[in-house]
């Protein structure tokens, strides 16, 4: 999943190197996105890298390789030179509340939780909003209010004991003390599954893989969502 200036971006490099064979600048990514400064680009590529849309190559200036496109662009859709105007890859929607499941499934001590798409562990992906479908879960993974489960991609949190293809049980807060693992929604648009550490003014997003740097933010550019309350894995 990508958000919709990651969209834009990728399909706007694709697109120059098909027709001039070298990448854009930082100048006209910025330019063509419509984004105040470089800083915001920088942020991009290494979202897009991280999940491995894109690739830096060495000892080359404004060297970029497209990796792959997402699963949703059909070959020959993008338009020359602009990205805009293509539907992102992303969640919408509104979050679902927990339902009891069937009297069969209360003998297990099951609840169904509603599975409510991706984050990424890893680079933000766009904000979890869209149902996908529910699965029963413990009831001892639950407690009052509402909770919600995310289909974890990617491998910043390993060392927290948290895998690509694992699914987090989530639920809904919008406080969270340092220390917990939580879903933030970066610059209103954005989401990842990261450790909250507080400091000071700031709010650092930490990851547990030391591949990963640790992201700091003023408090105004992040939201908490929920915090993680339990895991399920399947073999």
């Amino acid at each position: 999943m990508l958000t919709r200036k990651q969209f834009e971006l990728l399909m706007f490099i694709h697109e120059r190197l098909k027709e001039a064979g070298v990448p854009p600048s930082f100048d006209e990514m910025k330019d063509a996105l419509d984004l105040r400064s470089k800083s915001g680009i920088h942020r991009l590529i290494t979202a897009l890298e991280e999940r491995g849309f894109i690739r830096r190559l060495p000892n080359r200036a404004r060297a970029l390789e497209v990796v792959r496109l997402p699963d949703s662009v059909v070959p020959g859709l993008a338009s020359a030179r602009n990205a805009k105007g293509f539907a992102p890859s992303v969640i919408e929607g509104s979050l679902g509340k927990m339902k009891p499941v069937g009297p069969a499934e209360e003998k297990a001590q099951v609840i169904s939780v509603p599975v409510m798409g991706r984050i990424a562990a890893g680079t933000p992906i766009a904000a979890i909003q869209t149902y996908s479908h529910a699965i029963p879960v413990p009831l001892d993974l639950i407690s009052s209010g509402d909770h919600f489960a995310l289909e974890v991609r990617g491998d910043s949190m390993i060392e927290a004991g948290i895998l690509d293809g694992d699914t987090v049980v989530i639920k809904r807060s919008e406080n969270a003390d340092t220390g917990d693992i939580v879903v933030a929604l970066v610059d209103e648009e954005e989401a990842t599954l990261k450790r909250l550490r507080k400091r000071g003014a700031s709010v650092a997003l930490e990851a547990a893989n030391p591949a990963y740097e640790t992201r700091i933010f003023g408090p105004d550019r992040v939201k908490i969502q929920g915090k993680l309350v339990g895991l399920i894995r399947r073999y």
